[in-house]
C-alpha cells in the first residue's frame, strides 16, 4: 500500500502544473484550485488503491479537483459572489472531462506572467510560480531562500490573496508591459529546472519532471516572442533555452542505474544527447549574434565548452575561467566566484584553487552552501590534505539535503577513511 501511496502522490506531483493552470483558467483563485487540489488527492488515496491507477491520471484529477472546486463553492456563505466562477466551472465540466493534459503550455505560461506581475515582490513572484507550476513544496523553496518553513508559508498566502484580491489578470500581458516581467520569467524557469536538474531536497537527484517543464515553457515562451508581431525575440530567452538543452542533455550519464552520481569528469560522454547538444549550441548561436550578452547565454557557452570536449581532459578551462569573468562582472554572487575558482584550479593548480575559495570562505551565503564545502574537500584531498578534506567532506554532508549527493559524499568519506 505504501508503494502505492508513493505512486499516487508522484503522479500529483508531476501533473499539478498542468492542472492547476488549466483550473485557475476558470476559477481565478489560488488558494482554492490548491484546496481542490487537496481533495483530490485524498480521494485518489481511497480510490486509486481500489479501482487502480486511471489510464490518462491527468485528466481524472482535472475533472475530480473541479467537481471538489465546485462542491466549496457550493458551500461558501459567500455564494452570490461566486456565481461566475461557478457557471464558468460547470460550463468546463459539461464541455469536456477527457482532455490531453499535454496539450495547454499556453495556459500554464499565462499563470506563470500572473505569478510574476510587478505588483508582487520578486521573492514572492519567483516562491509562488516555484510552487504552482513547478511542484516544489514549502520547504525546498524555503530552503532555497534561506527562510524558515513558516515565514515561506506566510508569504506565498498573501501572494496568493493579493492576486485574488487586486484581481491581477490571467494573461499574457501586453506587449509594452512585457518587458518589465520576462527577467523574473526567465529567472523562474531557470530556477525550476535547476530544481528537477539537481533536486535541493528527496531520494532522487534528478526530476525530470521539472526539466522537462522548464524547457517546455522556454520554448513556449521564446516561440511567442519570435512570433508576435509587436514583440522581438529575446537573447537571453534563447540563451536559458540553450542553457537548459546543454545541461539536460548529459542526464543520462549523471547517475548509474541505482541513481548514484557521477562527477563530470567521470561521466561517459557516449551517454549524452549529442542531438540535443547541436539544437543547444546552434540556439545559443543565434542569441550570441544579437550582440546583447547576459548571464545566461554567458552560462550557455560555458555549459558548451563541457559538452563539446570530446574528454574530460580536452575541456578549454581557459575560455572558461574567461566567461566565469564576464558573468561575474555581471552577476557578481559568491557562487559564480565558487564556480571561477574551481575552475581556475584545472589551469593554476589546486593550491591556487584553494586560495579562492578559503579568501570566499568567510561569506555568509558560501558557508550554508554544501557545494562549497564539497568543491573545497576535492582540492583539500586532490593536495593530500586528507585530514582537512574530511572535515569539510563532513561539513558539505551535513548541510546537503539530497540522498543521492548524501550517499556520494558518505562514499567518499569512507574512502578516505579507509586510506589513513
Amino acid at each position: 500500500m505504501s508503494a502505492l501511496h508513493d505512486v499516487i502522490e508522484y503522479t500529483f506531483q508531476q501533473e499539478a502544473g498542468r492542472v492547476i493552470a488549466a483550473l485557475y483558467s476558470s476559477i481565478r483563485d489560488l488558494e482554492l484550485v490548491e484546496d481542490a487540489m487537496q481533495d483530490a488527492l485524498v480521494l485518489a488515496l481511497e480510490r486509486w488503491p481500489l479501482d487502480g491507477v486511471p489510464g490518462n491520471p491527468g485528466a481524472w484529477i482535472t475533472t475530480v479537483a473541479r467537481r471538489k472546486a465546485i462542491d466549496r463553492l457550493r458551500r461558501q456563505d459567500t455564494l452570490t459572489r461566486k456565481i461566475a466562477t461557478l457557471t464558468a466551472l460547470v460550463n468546463d465540466e459539461q464541455e469536456e472531462d477527457i482532455m490531453d493534459m499535454h496539450e495547454i503550455p499556453d495556459e500554464r505560461l499565462k499563470l506563470i506572467f500572473t505569478c510574476c506581475h510587478p505588483a508582487l515582490a520578486k521573492e514572492a513572484q519567483v516562491a509562488l510560480t516555484l510552487q504552482v507550476l513547478g511542484g516544489l513544496t514549502t520547504a525546498e523553496i524555503a530552503s532555497a531562500f534561506l527562510v524558515t518553513q513558516t515565514t515561506m508559508a506566510q508569504r506565498l498566502v498573501r501572494a496568493k490573496r493579493k492576486i485574488r484580491d487586486a484581481r491581477i489578470p490571467y494573461q499574457i500581458p501586453p506587449a509594452n508591459t512585457i518587458a518589465e516581467r520576462i527577467d523574473t520569467v526567465l529567472s523562474v524557469l531557470y530556477l525550476i529546472f535547476n530544481a528537477g536538474y539537481s533536486a535541493p531536497i528527496g531520494d532522487k537527484l534528478i526530476r525530470h519532471d521539472l526539466c522537462a517543464e522548464a524547457i517546455r515553457l522556454t520554448r513556449v515562451l521564446t516561440a511567442l516572442l519570435a512570433q508576435e508581431t509587436a514583440l522581438a525575440e529575446d537573447a537571453e530567452a534563447l540563451g536559458l533555452l540553450a542553457l537548459m538543452l546543454l545541461h539536460d542533455a548529459r542526464r543520462q550519464a549523471r547517475t548509474t542505474p541505482n541513481d548514484e552520481l557521477i562527477l563530470l569528469e567521470d561521466q561517459d560522454r557516449t551517454q549524452w544527447n549529442h542531438a540535443q547538444i547541436t539544437e543547444g549550441c546552434t540556439i545559443l548561436e543565434r542569441a550570441l549574434k544579437m550582440r546583447t550578452a547576459g548571464p545566461y547565454q554567458i552560462q550557455a557557452a560555458i555549459s558548451a565548452l563541457h559538452a563539446q570536449a570530446r574528454r574530460y581532459e580536452e575541456t578549454d578551462w581557459y575560455q572558461i575561467v574567461m566567461l566565469y569573468d564576464a558573468l561575474y562582472s555581471m552577476l557578481p554572487s559568491p557562487v559564480v566566484a565558487l564556480n571561477r575558482a574551481v575552475a581556475v584550479a584545472m589551469i593554476a593548480g589546486y593550491d591556487k584553487g584553494l586560495r579562492l575559495l578559503n579568501q570566499l570562505a568567510e561569506t555568509a551565503e558560501l558557508n550554508e552552501y554544501y557545494l562549497f564545502h564539497a568543491a573545497r574537500a576535492d582540492l583539500l584531498r586532490r593536495t593530500g590534505s586528507l585530514d582537512e578534506a574530511r572535515i569539510a567532506y563532513a561539513r558539505a554532508l551535513e548541510l546537503c539535503q539530497n540522498a543521492t549527493e548524501q550517499a556520494f559524499l558518505r562514499r567518499l568519506l569512507a574512502e578516505m577513511s579507509g586510506s589513513k
